[in-house]
């Protein structure tokens, strides 16, 4: 599984011109699901995302995580995250997950976020969205699970 965490301001998604997932101060995570992953690489993103410290504290240090500030959350399916570019000039895809499987842990990873942070709010799988995002720093992570675990 691979999530790209933004540090953001706010962000929203929009889908055929409306509005339907919008954050203020937190993160945008993209996701995507490859072949092979579990609800347990599910369970160790989540974990990872709920305790990262990439807010500042006081004396302006990255301390802090997303709960502490009463940080929200929006969560974006991708399975883009799995292009494969190394021959040619058109990726490929063959990485990513079957739709309806991905899905499936991508709802049980939106899951796993609520009750972590003030706010969780997604965008429609499979859908042609539009996000916004006011990028925070800009501090962007990558992040990824192999068997469960992070790398």
């Amino acid at each position: 599984m691979k999530a790209v965490l933004q540090r953001v301001t706010n962000a929203s998604v929009k889908v055929d011109g409306k509005i339907v997932g919008e954050i203020g101060k937190g993160f945008l995570v993209l996701l995507g699901a490859g072949y092979g992953d579990t609800e347990k690489d599910c369970e160790k993103l989540a974990d990872k995302i709920s305790k990262i410290r990439l807010f500042e504290d006081g004396d302006g240090k990255m301390n802090l995580g997303a709960g502490d500030i009463d940080g929200e959350v929006l969560v974006i399916s991708q399975f883009t995250l799995y292009a494969d570019s190394r021959k040619g000039n058109r990726p490929n895809f063959m990485n990513a997950m079957e739709p309806k499987e991905a899905e499936r842990l991508y709802e049980y990873f939106v899951s796993l976020l609520d009750g972590k942070f003030t706010k969780i709010q997604k965008g429609i799988f499979g859908a042609d969205m539009k996000v916004e995002l006011l990028n925070d720093g800009p501090v962007t992570i990558i992040l990824e699970t192999k068997d469960g675990n992070i790398l």
